[in-house]
């Protein structure tokens, strides 16, 4: 049995991890990694439903980009202190 293709739902229509989608773009921004999650699981919940899930999907390349860049600036200030030697 072949899946539907991916679509958007008419106006109006509400699919499976919209507002999640919506929801894990926004904590994205705050607190990356949980936004991350959040957003992976919504994605996750429309893909299963068939349709497309922007929000869900900005959110996970948000998440992971603000990850990987916090992570760089805590692995600089800690080298940095370290160097200082505080």
């Amino acid at each position: 049995m072949t899946q539907p293709a991916l679509s958007t739902p008419p106006a109006g229509v509400d699919y499976p991890g919209k507002t999640l989608g919506l929801v894990g773009l926004i904590v994205a921004v705050f607190f990356n990694i949980i936004g991350l999650v959040i957003s992976a699981i919504a994605y996750s919940q429309s893909k299963k439903a068939g349709y497309k899930n922007t929000p869900a999907f900005v959110g996970i390349i948000v998440g992971a980009i603000l990850f990987v860049v916090t992570i760089i600036i805590s692995i600089v200030t800690t080298i940095a202190s370290l160097a200082i030697g505080y």
